[in-house]
């Protein structure tokens, strides 16, 4: 994809400018050349842009964090929890309607009794680490770990963008567009844990977009070096253990899945795609066996190097409950009588009583429908029809000049880029079926994992605000779109600057749409009548 301005772009003509004999790229395009004249300033736009967007994503999310001081929706669960298991290395239960106890600085409130979790340990430890950073009182605090892990989720978009897309500009886009996002930012900004299971399950799509170059290097000088051997295509192909990258996408699934079963998802899905990736690989080297030596011969390997290490990840989180005696249901065999009989016997104890609380997580999360005002259906989360009101609270009238006052926070997206990104995605996949382009592919695969099972569950009690598990992917694939809709330099001047102009306009808008709901987003105090006007749609109130 030939996209940037000036850099990082062949400068051939493109078909709709055959026969053109003006001027081509813009006068932008002249001015970047002479600006990029050096590979040392190259290699400062090639680390700058993604690291100015951080930077920008570190203002959005720092700036005034510690605001509310007060637990802002399911922090009651997840920031109590995290205090809990950095203390006793396991969930512990607390009094009855103790948050604003907790706030007021009552955090060694918490029991030794166990409560009933129904998440893996890994976010909370997360969350617990920077309220032991900066004090269990300070909401700063509750929110650090969160905020970091939701300004480096736009860091890795930026630097996975750059090398999907092979576009700095694009790269640059990409992480932009994640960082002034309503949804992102306040997904970072709220103690709780869908935002870190999103950091290691991009962490993850990194490392299998690193494997593929990997492994079609490695593939075809084994292939070669065969050929060369026996002056024939071996008909199976070399089996491949040396693959680093997946043993490093078998760590950020099982640590992704250690903070949200969800993440599994993603192990399945990555894991199905790396063996499709490895037969189409054969198949252009004219391996006559390609699909059965992918499946039947690297196939199970792939499966070694991804699952049993995705595995240990995720019960490596576990060790404070297995090195204790106090989390939920850890003596329960001994204590029910609920002992293994006949052949697994000889099981121990700890697995016994982990495979019970497992169970009973399983069994929670298949049967959760409860009725919640804000619970979204799956096949509405495209469309942002129900996104989630987190907080709200009257304040002092006086604040607002005498007028009706609140204090509001909705895991809102940024409606230009959400519904743009929507749109792009069902471009893709027309796309993907006409042109067959790897980017697209491995880009919606992030969908497939990230979405598409939560349509197996529309009737179960689900949000909107999941939804930051794949955001990263519809970002890309709208990054993807404006990098065809910026063309190349070699496009004719015309055609380049209408296109320039389009996508800066475009970059404007999404601006001031997102000042337009940051108060809504940080909890700014606004009048009501100006709080009115960011429900856009009915379901938005």
């Amino acid at each position: 994809m030939s996209t940037e301005v000036a850099t990082d772009a062949d400068s051939s003509p493109a078909p709709e400018a055959a026969g053109y004999t003006g001027p081509t790229g813009s006068r932008l395009d002249d001015w970047w050349l002479r600006l990029m004249a050096t590979p040392a300033r190259e290699r400062l736009w090639r680390w700058g842009g993604p690291i100015a967007v951080t930077l920008l994503a570190a203002v959005l999310r720092l700036v005034n964090l510690g605001h509310p001081h007060s637990l802002v929706f399911d922090e009651t669960f997840y920031v109590k929890d995290g205090w809990s298991t950095w203390n006793l290395g396991y969930e512990a239960s607390w009094p009855a309607d103790v948050d604003a106890q907790f706030a007021a600085g009552g955090a060694d409130l918490f029991k030794t009794d166990p409560s009933f979790a129904v998440h893996p340990p890994l976010g909370k430890w997360v969350i617990g680490a920077g309220m032991a950073l900066f004090g269990p009182d300070n909401s700063f605090g509750w929110r650090f770990s969160v905020a970091v892990c939701g300004i480096l989720l736009v860091l890795l978009t930026a630097l996975i963008g750059t090398m999907l897309l092979r576009s700095t500009l694009l790269g640059t886009i990409a992480g932009f567009l994640l960082a002034i996002d309503g949804h992102a930012i306040v997904m970072s900004r709220v103690g709780i844990l869908d935002g870190i299971s999103a950091l290691f399950l991009l962490l993850g799509f990194g490392a299998v977009l690193l494997d593929r170059q990997w492994h079609a290097t490695r593939l075809a000088a084994a292939v070669a070096a065969r050929e060369k051997g026996t002056g024939a295509v071996p008909e199976w192909g070399p089996v491949l253990w040396n693959r680093p990258w997946v043993l490093a996408a078998a760590v950020a699934f099982g640590l992704a899945s250690s903070v949200k079963w969800s993440g599994l998802y993603f192990l399945a899905a990555f894991g199905v795609y790396l063996i499709v990736v490895d037969a189409l690989a054969r198949r252009r080297l004219g391996i006559p066996f390609w699909f059965s030596s992918a499946v039947l011969k690297q196939g199970p390997v792939t499966f070694l190097l991804l699952v049993p290490l995705a595995l240990v990840s995720y019960l490596i989180t576990w060790a404070g409950w297995f090195a204790t005696s106090g989390g939920m249901y850890r003596t329960w065999a001994q204590s029910n009588n609920g002992e293994w009989t006949g052949a697994l016997s000889w099981v121990p104890l700890a697995v016994q009583n982990f495979w019970h609380l497992e169970t009973a997580v399983y069994n929670y999360h298949v049967n959760e429908h409860s009725p919640h005002p804000y619970q979204a259906n799956p096949l509405s989360w495209l469309f942002l029809v129900r996104p989630t009101q987190m907080y709200v609270n009257q304040v002092d009238d006086s604040v607002c000049g005498g007028q009706t006052c609140y204090e509001n926070i909705t895991s809102i997206a940024n409606p230009i880029i959400w519904w743009c990104a929507t749109a792009a995605l069902f471009y893709l996949v027309y796309r993907l079926v006409v042109k067959r382009e790897w980017q697209v592919g491995l880009i919606l695969m992030g969908m497939v994992a990230g979405y598409l099972p939560w349509l197996l569950y529309i009737n179960r009690t689900v949000f909107q605000f999941y939804t930051i598990a794949f955001e990263p992917y519809m970002i890309l694939g709208l990054a993807f779109v404006i990098g065809l809709a910026l063309g190349s330099r070699g496009d004719p001047r015309p055609q380049r600057t209408r296109a320039l102009l389009v996508v800066g306009a475009f970059l404007a808008l999404c601006v001031l749409v997102s000042a337009w709901f940051l108060p809504v987003w940080t909890a700014m105090p606004i009048p009501s009548w100006f709080l009115s006007l960011h429900y856009w749609l009915p379901t938005w109130r």
